[in-house]
């Protein structure tokens, strides 16, 4: 009863504060995440009363398996974006700003943190600087879709955020695995190659290849079905499925063989919309399905934010230096890597500002980076600081590059007179 109690309370939190930040302009992410932290346990669940809010971050971790079926729901839509016919002539773009702006935040973040360790050594250590250098490679891709949609973006820009996004994970992946394993061998003085360097290739190839292989087998399975809900539905239960098979962890011999649920949903549906004809009606009915999961995702989110970092001045110090040289380096990698492909003005400007959220990928590699023990713990509250930063401020600068390059459109005032006219006269009518 209390999750879904918590679950009810969490999305009419999220939707009644979109009616407030209306006014202010703000997409609906913002909206969610700010009413997360209002009915999480710093706000309204410190008076304890169960259902009116999240009590403690135990009642927020019930919630955990949402956030993982959000997330899968999320990498699954963007990889329908990667089809075929429509990007052919930004393929060679994405690659090289994918790789490009995510290598940049990691440098720019390794030398700033590398050099104020120098300055401070008891507060950060070397083990510390680099893991959050390759922590800094991750994009949040949830936030982007999520301003992507709510304002029907479209146009060059759009059309490479989504694929650079979704890159994004990959080489942040490689990028953290190398990192991290340079980190232990730095604290703990062993060398071991297989982690630095074989595991990430293994996870990420074992993904690719478990969701084009699942990919296929969900369009074979479509057409044994003529009616479009029971598409919808089998489409829905191969999303569930592959966040659960993406769970699954085992050795063989020395190597870990694991899998990224966002790799493997994300070539789920790469693989579903080049083969499937009624792949875009389909992704179009799942859309609605998804809203109120989105909503509850980003709510669940804000709640898991943790405010106490701000109490600790060394956190927020070092974490301002991460926030500055990530951005910095998320913007001039952006900016080098679209003008050496020759991509539209627009694009180079503000394609930058778009990669700055950051979130669920961030968060699961600080909690891997737990395995440091004490070491551990400050990079998890750094991460998080930035996390709470990045989310709330993000989202506001996605819409706002994306409206300056043209890839969000202003209402009509066609359109905009004829909703207010509806809302006039339904209002009239209530009155007599």
């Amino acid at each position: 009863m209390q999750i879904i109690l918590s679950a009810s309370i969490a999305v009419l939190a999220g939707l009644l504060m979109t009616r407030v930040v209306k006014s202010l302009k703000l997409p609906d992410v913002t909206a969610y995440l700010t009413a997360g932290i209002f009915v999480g346990p710093y706000f309204l669940g410190s008076l304890g009363i169960d259902g009116l809010g999240f009590i403690s971050m135990e009642a927020v971790d019930l919630m955990t398996l949402v956030s993982q079926v959000a997330l899968g729901f999320i990498a699954f839509a963007i990889g329908n974006e990667f089809r075929l016919e429509e990007i052919t002539h930004i393929g060679r773009q994405a690659v090289v700003v994918g790789v490009f702006q995510g290598l940049a935040a990691m440098l720019c973040v390794d030398t700033a943190l590398l050099l104020l360790h120098i300055l401070i050594p008891d507060k950060l250590s070397v083990a510390q600087a680099i893991t959050l250098g390759a922590i800094s490679t991750a994009t949040a891709p949830a936030a982007t879709l999520m301003v992507v949609r709510q304002y029907k973006a479209s146009g060059p820009l759009t059309d490479l955020l989504l694929p650079v996004v979704a890159l994004d994970d990959a080489v942040g992946l490689v990028a953290f695995a190398i990192s991290f394993g340079i980190a232990r061998t730095l604290s703990s003085g062993v060398v071991d190659f297989v982690s630095i360097l074989v595991d990430p290739l293994i996870e990420i190839a074992a993904s690719l290849l478990l969701g084009a292989v699942s990919g296929w087998l969900l369009t074979q399975l479509e057409k044994l079905f003529h009616s479009n809900t029971n598409r919808l539905n089998l489409t829905i239960a191969f999303v569930f499925l592959m966040v659960a098979l993406s769970m699954i962890k085992f050795f063989i011999g020395p190597v870990h063989v694991g899998f990224s649920s966002l790799l493997v949903c994300m070539m789920l549906g790469t693989v579903f919309c080049n083969l499937c004809p009624l792949s875009a009606d389909l992704m179009e009915k799942a859309d609605r399905w998804t809203s109120p999961l989105f909503a509850l995702f980003f709510v669940v989110s804000g709640a898991e934010l943790e405010l106490h970092v701000f109490t600790e001045a060394a956190i927020v110090g070092i974490g301002v230096v991460y926030i500055l040289f990530r951005s910095l380096g998320k913007y001039y990698g952006s900016l080098i890597s679209t003008r050496l492909t020759h991509c539209a003005p627009p694009v180079c400007k503000y394609l930058g500002i778009t990669l700055l959220p950051q979130a669920g990928v961030a968060l699961g590699m600080c909690i891997t980076a737990r395995q440091l023990g004490p070491e551990g713990d400050l990079i998890r509250n750094i991460t998080l600081f930035a996390v709470l930063i990045y989310e709330l401020v993000g989202p506001v600068l996605t819409k706002q590059a994306l409206t300056k390059a043209g890839d969000i459109k202003p209402m009509p005032d066609e359109v905009k007179y004829r909703r207010e006219r509806k809302l006039a006269e339904s209002g009239s009518g209530s009155n007599q």
